[in-house]
């Protein structure tokens, strides 16, 4: 089991840009595709970006493609999204996953997915 910790949520105007960040603890990162998830409210969980293992592979939901980008730093055990041009519909808990399978490829199916963090709130005002 690997344990996740979120930071870098916060309050931002929109065309803000704001970093969260995603340390990892427990199992090998390095070899453990990861992926973002949000959740607003009243709505269901949805998919935002994930990175494989390698940090080769990159795959983003259409809603934030060209605007947010993913990276890991395996030497640290992070993994980060970059979010830029913020707009209020970003409005939401932010949550970082990682896969539950060894070398797995990066999926956009949360349910592929068996670590999560608690989660980071992130707000943007129009």
């Amino acid at each position: 089991q690997v344990q996740l910790v979120e930071s870098g949520g916060g309050l931002a105007q929109a065309g803000d840009s704001l970093r969260l960040s995603c340390a990892a603890s427990g199992r090998t990162f390095s070899s453990y595709s990861m992926g973002w998830f949000r959740q607003a409210p009243g709505k269901e969980r949805e998919f935002v970006a994930a990175i494989s293992w390698s940090g080769r592979a990159t795959y983003y939901a259409d809603s934030v493609k060209g605007r947010f980008t993913i990276s890991r730093d395996n030497a640290k055990n992070t993994m980060y999204l970059q979010m830029n041009s913020l707009k209020p519909e970003d409005t939401a808990v932010y949550y970082c996953a990682a896969r539950n399978l060894q070398y797995g490829a990066a999926t956009t199916n949360g349910a592929d997915f068996g670590s999560w963090g608690q989660g980071t709130q992130v707000t943007v005002s129009s």
